[in-house]
């Protein structure tokens, strides 16, 4: 952990950039109750009553002012984000800013206004803003509830009216609404209406960085639409012929903006293209010395941004400027060590690095990504008042001698008690407070009047329609009600409250992090452990990780039929790598039909006495598997890679999820072999308990060739049954491994027989022999219905059969889908694992007024796609399984390219060696034109028209399967209605429609893609046993002396 407390001592200064890049990351998410005591004691002030003072007199003179209260702020005081109010609002304007068709802007309307209370915000405000948001909001909501009343009544005068003028004019009024809330926050549609509309306060001794609004590029042509507007930007401000006095407004850029794959996992290639778009800009800048800073963004791209910072900074065209900076986010535990980093960086060259300090806008975001990801602990601070002591903390770095001339302090903050503590600090130190356009003028008029110190403002530029994704990250970030920004302002807020130092705040807690937000390993409670992940895009995670996989990639294994917990011998057959098919990965032996039954023996045997075990101790034996496969996660995924063509990324996964099942299971179990007593007459004892039902068979897939396996197994052995595992052909030696790792973990040989093989030798023999209890299958459909009759067949027990099988498994997408969103759950959902995923997404329906916008970004998107060696970090699509899958889908693939039905298709780089397919997207009329699932990375497209949703419900229902089904909707009647109506097993609202997790998200399918119940969920285990009930007259013994007992007590 970095020593901040040692930070002003300045031992660093001793290190190489390039060094301490790795100190950097080693803080990425360090124990935070242990950090936060480094850093208060850098954020800690001499004098707390004079600074509180200070605060005070500065908040009282900000309220004084006319324009104390900015529309943002009275929008804010009236609906803040913890409002279902608030965020409807925010939610309706985004969407009603992107819907390009009116009957679904009036479904839209109804929907988001039906819930919310907004009669209650009319006339509490004399804001045009607010007045405008909550007229429009109250006439909708009116028109909405006068439809849901119940005695028939016409309402009021303006019911009727409304009732009358209907959405379309509704809608228009809302519109303007939004029109007026964009002006708040857009300084200008172009950077010459927005240079024409910031003269006043340019004029006032303020200045500007212009941000020019976009999202992250999905494609090549939107990463070259954001350089133009950059580019023209730059070209503006270095024609600006403004006389005043106050500095020359500067350039934020966005690096996800510039390339379709800022993503640590294209490194190379990321540092020279976007390396080579910044240093245009850069040089572009320079002639007419604009500054221009490099924004913040996730965690995870922090350290990609350094080096790709640091690669322009050095170029000889910016050498000798000092006017290249970069924002540093506080809430990143990472912050000040990224300070210490360009302090280096500067010193070495000898230019002055702009620093814009900033509290950060992902917090929420971060949090979920770090508990998905299962990471040790959080890369951000927990709670507010953390980043605040954060901030102070790298304030005082900032302003320290260390960074004098090397250097240059940018504030951005709306905390009045922040400016204060700077103010204090800075001394005769030259630096510039920020603030955003449309929020805290007041404060800011009066630093100014009272310090004389710089002030520039944050102005996003740029489209109405592009403003909520920007505007809804500020909210987050300043609009809660513990936001200081509306309470500044707030007369009903008192002074006091609003100006204890953070340090005082944060130490009042017994433990410094939130214990209200539990760490990623806690996310499930105290009943089961989250699986540990690891992020390839943190150094400190990723270089010890590519050590271990290094030194097996060239490994050889060997696998056997595993029973009693020893090998059996038999004919080695070569196991290759199915996307280096001269690659020899080891040898795998298979059972013959006499090893299947004499496997099959020896379990009836054993079954009796594992039966008997206490189920503590059996699950006790799946949390040491847990723990081993953890601990063996590196060559589990070399081996998933090299035997299954798993990329490194669905290796963790899948690793992960073995482990989720282990643990989830174990308390399961624990949980539901709990003996019930039952009610009943006196005299007598009944109770119902659970048991095993015998020797379960396991016939696993080879796309889950880990996390499959385990889960069925897992499953089957902890309620007490033997079990018969028959892996995937293709992928024995996985299946190998994982038992060879749960006999280190404590199970007994007998109770688990593996046996790699064929349908001939093992799976029918195993299907056909009477003593076995129950099937769990997972696979195609065609052989869950073979499993199944032979099953009937048999003269013995009925036995019940768990099958996940196949599916076409759609998206249905609306137009109030944000199409960006859409495309990157498509891609991710049809193309990730190579498209071989059951849930995987085979047919998008897409209404067709946006589909030229969603098709035109899948065709950008698919063309990034790097398909090849999957145990690169910059592969996105790997093989598929084998040569007979490989010709399976290039038939599929030459019918519809023949019948000119081709969208896009991702180019393959030749001399691949291996069963590669290219990702491609055809055009379909309707999914009735698919006769069967297609395995692999193939989507098929299809376009609606708004009224024919229930048809297109209707198709999708008609195919049978019933597997996944993703939606993508802003309209929440519209999720629901699909919802209610299609026969799926796992629906998917607004996010992608794959990797599904253990207890969270329950998978399996229904109809055609299986009979439940559901993998990883509350009631897998009871198709597992078997019930007992046990009834004892308990008088037997002569009386009955618990009822006796009853008969001395008092009425």
């Amino acid at each position: 952990m970095f020593k901040a407390s040692e930070a002003l001592q300045g031992d660093f200064l001793r290190s190489q950039p390039s060094e301490f890049l790795h100190t950097v990351s080693a803080n990425y998410a360090v124990d935070e109750d242990s950090y936060l005591r480094e850093l208060i004691e850098l954020a800690q002030a001499q004098d707390l009553a004079a600074l509180s003072r200070k605060a005070n007199q500065l908040i009282i003179d900000v309220r004084k002012r006319d324009n104390a209260v900015d529309s943002i702020d009275a929008l804010l005081q009236q609906y803040s984000l913890d409002t279902q109010e608030g965020i409807m609002l925010m939610c309706l304007a985004e969407a009603l800013l992107r819907v390009p068709d009116a009957d679904t802007a009036d479904a839209l309307i109804r929907d988001k206004l039906n819930a919310a209370q907004w009669d209650r915000h009319v006339g509490q405000s004399e804001h045009t803003l607010v007045n405008a948001a909550a007229w429009g909001l109250v006439m909708t909501g009116k028109v909405v509830n006068l439809d849901k009343r119940h005695d028939g009544t016409p309402g009021t005068v303006l019911g009727r009216l409304v009732k009358r003028s209907g959405e379309p004019v509704i809608r228009g009024a809302m519109m303007q609404a939004m029109k007026i809330m964009g002006r708040q926050f857009v300084l200008g549609r172009t950077i010459t209406e927005a240079l024409k509309n910031g003269k006043p306060q340019r004029d006032q001794g303020y200045t500007y960085s212009f941000d020019m609004l976009g999202e992250a590029a999905l494609t090549r042509a939107d990463a070259a639409k954001y350089f133009a507007d950059y580019s023209k930007a730059i070209a503006a401000l270095v024609d600006d012929k403004y006389k005043g006095a106050s500095p020359k407004p500067t350039i934020s850029i966005k690096l996800s903006a510039l390339h379709p794959h800022y993503e640590v996992a294209r490194e190379e290639q990321v540092i020279e293209e976007l390396g080579e778009s910044v240093l245009e800009l850069v040089r572009q800048a320079r002639k007419g010395d604009v500054g221009i800073t490099i924004d913040a963004e996730e965690a995870d791209r922090l350290e990609l941004s350094l080096k790709l910072f640091e690669k322009v900074y050095r170029h000889p065209d910016v050498q000798g400027w000092g006017n290249f900076g970069l924002v540093v986010q506080a809430y990143s535990k990472r912050a000040l060590p990224v300070l210490c980093w360009l302090t280096l960086v500067a010193r070495s060259q000898g230019d002055r690095i702009p620093v814009r300090l900033v509290k950060g806008a992902y917090w929420d975001s971060e949090i979920k990504w770090s508990q998905q990801a299962g990471l040790a602990n959080y890369p951000v601070f927990t709670r507010k008042e953390a980043t605040d002591v954060s901030y102070l903390a790298c304030a005082r770095y900032l302003l320290s001698p260390l960074t004098d001339g090397h250097i240059y302090p940018q504030f951005a903050t709306h905390n009045a008690h922040t400016v204060t503590c700077i103010l204090s600090m800075a001394g005769d130190r030259e630096f510039e407070f920020q603030r955003l356009h449309g929020m805290g003028d007041a404060l800011y008029d009066t630093v100014i009047e009272q310090a004389g110190c710089p002030v520039r403002i944050y102005a996003p530029v740029g489209a109405h329609k592009d403003l909520l994704p920007y505007l809804v990250r500020r909210l987050l970030e300043n609009g809660a009600n513990s936001s200081f920004v509306h309470k500044l302002v707030d007369p009903r807020v008192p002074v006091e409250t609003l100006t204890a130092h953070p340090v005082a705040t944060l130490q009042r807690h017994t433990v410094l992090a939130n214990p209200r937000i539990p760490l990623p390993p806690a996310l499930y409670g105290e009943g089961r452990r989250n699986s540990r992940g690891i992020n390839m895009n943190v150094l400190c995670e990723w270089l010890p990780l590519k050590e271990q996989l290094d030194s097996w990639w060239n490994s050889r294994w060997s696998g056997a039929p595993l029973v009693n917990g020893k090998r059996l011998s038999g004919e080695a057959r070569p196991v290759l790598c199915p996307y280096q098919l001269s690659h020899q990965v080891g040898e795998v032996v298979w059972a013959t039909a006499d090893q299947t039954r004499e496997a099959i023996d020896g379990l009836s045997s054993a079954f009796v006495r594992w039966n008997a075990i206490p189920v503590d101790q059996r699950a006790a034996i799946l949390e040491r598997t847990a723990d081993k496969l953890e601990e063996h996660m590196p060559e589990l995924m070399a081996l998933c890679t090299l035997e299954a063509g798993k990329l490194l990324q669905d290796g963790i996964d899948e690793v992960r999820e073995a482990v989720d099942f282990c643990r989830y299971y174990a308390a399961q179990a624990r949980q539901r072999f709990a003996t019930i007593t039952l009610p009943g007459p006196t005299g007598e004892s009944n109770e119902i308990y659970l048991q095993g039902r015998g020797v379960f068979a396991c016939i696993s897939p080879w796309n889950f060739p880990l996390a499959i396996f385990l889960g069925q197994v897992s499953a089957a052995l902890v309620c007490g049954n033997t079990v018969v595992a028959k892996p995937a052909e293709q992928t024995s030696l996985v299946a190998v491994r994982c038992v060879e790792l749960m006999h280190e973990a404590g199970l007994p040989g007998d109770v688990l027989a593996l046996l790699p093989g064929d349908g001939k030798q093992v799976g029918s023999v195993v299907t056909a022999d009477p003593r076995i209890t129950g099937v769990a299958f997972t696979g195609s459909t065609q052989t869950a219905h073979i499993i199944n009759r032979a099953l009937a067949a048999r003269d013995s027990a009925i036995a019940p059969m768990i099958a996940e099988t196949g599916g076409q498994n759609a998206m249905i997408v609306d137009s109030t889908a944000l199409p960006e969103q859409v495309v990157k759950d498509v891609v991710h959902s049809a193309f990730q694992s190579a498209g071989q995923r059951c849930s995987a997404l085979r047919v998008l329906f897409v209404q067709e007024d946006i589909a030229e916008r969603v098709i035109e970004l899948l065709k950008g998107a698919m063309a990034e796609l790097h398909v090849g060696d999957p145990a690169r970090r910059d592969t996105d699509v790997g093989p598929v399984i084998d040569a007979e899958a490989r010709e399976g889908l290039l038939a599929h693939v030459r019918e519809l390219k023949q019948a000119g039905r081709l969208i896009a298709e991702t180019p393959v780089p030749p001399g691949l060696d291996g069963h590669f397919i290219a990702p491609v997207a055809f055009r379909l009329d309707s999914i009735n034109e698919l006769t069967k699932e297609h395995f692999g990375p193939i989507l098929h497209v299809v376009t609606w028209r708004n009224r024919d949703l229930d048809k297109v419900i209707d198709d999708i229902n008609a195919t049978g399967f019933g597997l996944t089904l993703g939606v993508h909707s802003r309209n929440e009647d519209t999720a629901e209605h699909i919802d209610a109506r299609v026969r799926i097993g796992n629906v998917y609202i607004n996010r992608n429609q794959i990797g599904a997790v253990v207890g969270v998200q329950p998978f399996g399918g229904q109809g055609l893609s299986g009979t439940g119940p559901k993998a990883g969920g509350p009631h897998y285990l009871l198709r597992f046993v078997t019930e007992r009930t046990r009834t004892i007259n308990t008088t037997a013994v002569g009386g009955n002396a618990s009822l006796l007992s009853l008969g001395d007590g008092e009425p």
